[in-house]
Order: C-alpha cells, then structure tokens, then sequence
C-alpha cells in the first residue's frame, strides 16, 4: 500500500472503538470527522488570511460539501442589473471539495480569478458558468481501487487497525464485486444479485457504500438494494470438559505425526498448544496475544492476579484480561518459559497488520492440523458464555474481553447451547432450594432462641425464688 501523507493526523489519537460494535464505531468516526473538521477550519481561516493579505477581491465560503469562490463580478449574461452598476455579488462553484486538497486548489482559483479581476479582464466564460464540466466516465472496480486507497487514508489516522479495516474493504471489492465490473447502476446490482450468501452480500454493499461516499461516486446508489439479515452460522461452543480434553491434541499429534518435518520446527507445537490454552484461560482475540505481547510482565512477581495486558494497538485498545479459571494457568502450563521463548521468536519484529494477520491464519491452520473441532474464536466465546453461567456481572465480563455489554449479551444469547440451558436452569433450581432451605432453617433456629429464652427466663426466676 502506498499511503497518503498523515501530517493531518499529527498528535492525533482515535479513541478505541471499545468492542468494534456499531456504536464503538460510529464514536470513533465522529471523533476523526471532528479532528477533521478543526483541522479544515483551521486551514481555512489561514488561506482567508492569505488572501485578505495579498488583497485578493475573492473570497471563499463552504457550501454543501464544496468551497465556492465569491466575488463582485460584471453581470453574468442573461441577468437583470437591478443596481444599475455593471456589477454583482456573485458565488461561483468549481465543483472544489470542501477538504484539504480542495482547499489548496480554492486558493489557486481565488488569485487566479483575482487577478481577472484586478486587471479587469474578467469574462464569463464556461468555466465560470459551470458549462465545461466533463461528464463522469464509466470506470471499474480495479481503476478506481488505487484512488480509493489513496482518498480513504486521507480520512482515517493510517493505524494498524485502519489498515486492517481497508484490507478487508480491497477483499471484498475484489472478492465479492469483481475488479471487472463497471460502476453504474446495473453491473453493481447485478453483481451482488449473483451472489447467494447473505453474509457476502451485506459485506458487499458494506464496502460499496464506502467506496461511494469516498470518492463522491455518482454513477450508482445502494438505496434500493435489500440485504436480508445473515442467518447466524451453527456454532460448536466448546464444554469446559472438551476445552481440556482438546487441549491434549497438540502433544498428541507431536507423537503422532511423520518424523520428516524440519529440526527448527519440530516443537513449533508448544506456541499453539500455548496459544489455545491462553485463548481459553482468557477468552482473547488470536491477535492480542500476537501484538507486542509483554513477556516481561506476564512473567514478573508483580503479576500476582496473573493478568494479560493487551497492548494498545489492538482492535480495542489497552487493557488487562483476567482469568475465569486462575487453576487453568497451571493446567495449561502457560507460564512455561520455553514457549514464551517460542512466542517471542514468532512476535519479534513483526507487529504491521500483515505479519499479524499471518500469525492469526497460522493459529486457525493448527486448529484444524490437530483436528479440535472448534476455532479460535469459539474459545473466546466460550469464556462469554462460562462467565454468564459463572453469575459474573455483565459489565465487568465484558470489560474483560474487550467489547460492550451489547455484543456480549448478544454473543452469550446467541451461543447459549441447550446443555448450557438446562445448567444455568439447575443452578437456579438449585439455589431456589438453598434459599427455601436456609428459609426454613432460620424459622427453626429462631423457634429454638424463643425457647432457650422462655428457659432462660424460668431458669433466672426459679433462682430468684430460692
């Protein structure tokens, strides 16, 4: 990729989006759409200063979206002179977008019409009458994709995040729309109405959308095209049993399997089997153990609660995972010093969106490689779900793993299995007949205090009485 200048971005942060839901998101654009905006406003007081200074008779005012010149010109063609002075307060419009760019092109138009006028040699021509524009042309996909890539990162802060945000927007593009299709009206709706899973179609016309209001395309719109809502794929959430049973896959196949493979990777099956622990023990994301993972940390004697600190240019920003289970980071051996050794081997220099996502796919192959039925992903969710089963407060389950109450209380309703049913309804059964139990032994414990009193009182006059 060949990223545009980011000096607009310069001591600018985007906040976390908090869980990557719709609202996380929605915050995070409008903070950069701010940030934006000053920086445009700001920029836009300067070039007026400019122009005042050099006694420029034009000047400059922002109009849906676009920056139009504005001028005291001789009477366009065909209008009335109602002053009888030869002259008009005119805005003219350049189609010069309202950003930065067009802010530098508005500048050069401004001395440019500035210096007609001062020499009077104005002329109302059809540049200025908005006569000369060229028509749109038909484009591709694929001709366009450069200039988006270019025209996005204008907008957006180039982070890791971004970056893995836009490599998705290119996937699906090529993927799902075709480098080939044309940009009009029919090619696009023609191309997602081939397409029959609901999930493609909804992240195609996601990143058309985006495409779209990016670089302003006119030639097609998303508005009349239905997306019905993706059918939830069948999830296998693994038991508590079956997250250590599986966990033994990884040995089991270093036994197993053919004795060809390279000396240097003969153990590359301790990082895995230590990833799968540490995706269980914490319920993470695959990538916030492979983003500047802090060893030394996890490893010192200060990290008595044994915390994961996730690092702060993940989906989600910094945070500190605890343990569900604190016995699994013994059972799974996740603070053996050989495998942290194999983990900063893997992480060591590689922290751009590139390299991690490789690490990522790498952690899904050996999944599948030593046959757990389940992904990564199910492991986190699964962590969701034993929380709620747990009785862990939903707010501090969800800070935890990094997203909103919303999305968690989504993803354990969603995943909630039949056999997690049935045991959360036990549990409650079961603590029903506690509290009807301790009810019941409380009406006798307080039955036998009124007779050890009514004892004590005939007890304390008897001995009066003698």
């Amino acid at each position: 990729m060949n990223f545009p200048d980011q000096d607009i971005f310069d001591g600018y942060e985007p906040p976390a989006s908090t869980d990557g839901s719709y609202r996380g998101n929605i915050k995070q654009m409008q903070a950069t759409q701010t940030h934006l905006q000053n920086k445009f406003n700001q920029e836009l007081d300067k070039v007026k200063g400019r122009l005042k200074a050099g006694k420029v008779k034009v000047g400059l005012v922002v109009s849906k979206n676009t920056i139009q010149l504005q001028a005291s010109l001789p009477i366009r063609p065909g209008d009335a002179d109602r002053l009888g002075t030869g002259y008009r307060q005119y805005k003219i419009s350049l189609n010069i977008p309202a950003n930065l760019d067009g802010l530098k092109t508005a500048e050069e138009e401004a001395q440019e019409l500035g210096k007609l006028i001062a020499r009077k040699t104005f002329e109302w021509n059809d540049k200025y009458l908005g006569k000369g524009r060229i028509s749109e042309s038909i484009r591709t996909i694929g001709d366009v994709l450069e200039t988006f890539e270019n025209e996005y990162f204008k907008t957006h802060k180039l982070t890791e995040k971004s970056k893995h945000t836009f490599s998705y927007y290119l996937d699906y593009l090529k993927r799902y729309v075709g480098c080939e299709t044309l940009l009009t009206q029919e090619s696009i709706e023609l191309a997602i109405e081939k397409l029959d899973n609901q999930h493609a179609k909804q992240s195609a016309v996601k990143t058309l959308k985006v495409l779209r209001n990016t670089l302003k395309l006119t030639t097609f719109n998303l508005d009349n095209i239905k997306i019905k809502k993706p059918q939830p794929q069948i999830r296998d959430i693994p038991s508590d049993e079956d997250v250590v049973t599986f966990f033994q896959n990884f040995s089991n196949y270093a036994q197993t399997r053919k004795g060809t493979i390279k000396k240097d990777l003969i153990n590359t099956w301790k990082l895995w089997q230590w990833v799968y622990g540490m995706l269980a023990t914490y319920g993470l994301r695959p990538r916030e153990l492979f983003v500047n993972p802090d060893i030394n940390w996890w490893l010192s004697a200060d990290n008595t609660d044994n915390t994961w600190k996730v690092d702060k240019d993940t989906k989600t920003g910094y945070r500190e995972a605890l343990p569900l289970y604190p016995d699994w980071v013994e059972l799974f051996d996740l603070k053996n010093a050989e495998y942290l050794e194999l983990l900063k081997n893997q992480t060591d220099g590689r922290n751009n969106f590139t390299d991690i996502n490789t690490i990522r796919v790498n952690c899904s192959s050996w999944f599948r490689r030593v046959n757990i039925p389940f992904t990564p992903y199910d492991l986190r969710h699964a962590w969701a779900i034993r929380a709620h089963i747990m009785g862990i407060p939903i707010k501090a389950a969800a800070d935890n793993l990094g997203h909103s109450v919303e999305i968690h209380t989504e993803i354990y309703q969603k995943w909630f299995s039949l056999d997690n049913r049935k045991k959360v309804i036990k549990m409650a059964i079961d603590r029903q007949e506690d509290i009807e139990f301790l009810k019941e032994e409380n009406l006798r414990l307080k039955a036998e205090i009124e007779l050890l009193k009514s004892q004590l009182i005939r007890y304390q006059l008897e001995h009066l009485t003698n």
